[in-house]
């Protein structure tokens, strides 16, 4: 029994520690990744950093901005092995929770249209398409488009 509660999902703040870890799955899951750099960065400027840990090892991870009733999700990755499994639907019902916690009225964020399996997690979970920046994801020598999500809100008791 203890071997099976070892296994369930655990979330924790992502600390200074993490980054390494963080950074090497980034690294395996993205042609163009964020650095370790990006993820020091957004620690030090406050933004809300979470791992999701499974089995005591890193699964996955999220870095969230909330300000002025908005929270815009700037990443949430799971780590290759650890895909397929329901774990990026839980981590993101964590983060609305989280941000509806944290008095966000809307939570906004970017994807790739060539992201299929993101744009279909976002699409079940409620979020819809309000605009689309042009040029905004680097891919080789050329750019692509992101699909700019937002999923109002509510308060849920």
């Amino acid at each position: 029994m203890s071997a099976q509660l070892d296994t369930l999902p655990r979330y924790r703040r992502m600390s200074a520690a993490d980054l390494d870890a963080v950074a090497a799955i980034e690294q395996a899951a993205y042609p163009h990744p964020w650095t370790r750099g990006n993820f020091s960065d957004s620690l030090e400027a406050g933004y809300h950093g979470w791992v999701l840990e499974c089995g005591g090892e890193i699964a996955g991870y999220t870095i969230v901005m909330i300000a002025a009733g908005e929270a815009h999700l700037l990443n949430l990755t799971i780590g290759t092995p650890w895909q397929r499994r329901g774990l990026g639907r839980e981590l993101l019902a964590f983060m609305l929770k989280l941000a509806r916690d944290y008095g966000a009225k809307a939570m906004l964020l970017e994807v790739r249209p060539s992201n299929s399996a993101a744009r279909a997690l976002y699409a079940s979970a409620g979020f819809s398409e309000i605009a689309v920046r042009r040029d905004y994801y680097p891919v080789g020598g050329t750019r692509e488009d992101a699909i700019l999500l937002e999923l109002p809100l509510e308060r849920r008791e």
